[in-house]
């Protein structure tokens, strides 16, 4: 009986182990080793949020990376030291390679990038500049009031609307 139990219990571990290699050799197929050398320029990743803690509705094709920066140091296999401006200061210098973007550097392309106040994890506060326009949905038994608002650094195109109580919040 004991040697029953033994016998399925390494039938068991043996199939475990051929299912594992299975699925790791099908994620090593799709998988792909991001690795830089140290002076590459890469862009970093930050995701923009409002004053009230929602994502800013941006166009499909807009970008969402600043820089280029060059990387100091790698300090892991997955890890790399930028040199980041002084604007960006409160971030610590060292980011995973899911954040970084490849940047190929050209003499004859200068880049300039707004200044953003990024906090330290890894998103930016965007503050109200107008409102611009006011409505009132209509629902069964009820009102709700929302502003149409254009917020600092972005364009007219990128307003969203709110609903007024979130503004007053």
């Amino acid at each position: 009986m004991v040697a029953e139990m033994s016998e399925q219990i390494s039938l068991i571990m043996k199939r475990l182990l051929t299912a594992q290699s299975r699925q790791k050799s099908y994620a090593d197929k799709r998988r792909r080793p991001l690795e830089f050398n140290v002076g590459d320029h890469m862009f970093l990743k930050l995701s923009p949020v409002t004053g009230i803690g929602r994502a800013i509705k941006r166009k499909k094709l807009s970008p969402r990376y600043v820089g280029p920066f060059e990387i100091l140091v790698k300090r892991g296999p997955v890890a790399y030291q930028l040199a980041l401006p002084p604007t960006l200061s409160k971030l610590h210098d060292v980011f995973h390679v899911s954040k970084l973007k490849k940047y190929q550097p050209d003499p004859k392309h200068v880049m300039e990038y707004e200044d953003v106040d990024v906090q330290h994890d890894h998103t930016f506060v965007v503050e109200l500049e107008q409102i611009i326009d006011y409505q009132e949905k209509q629902l069964r038994r009820k009102n709700i009031p929302s502003v149409n608002v254009i917020w600092k650094g972005l364009s007219p195109r990128e307003a969203t609307w709110e609903t007024v109580e979130d503004m007053k919040n």
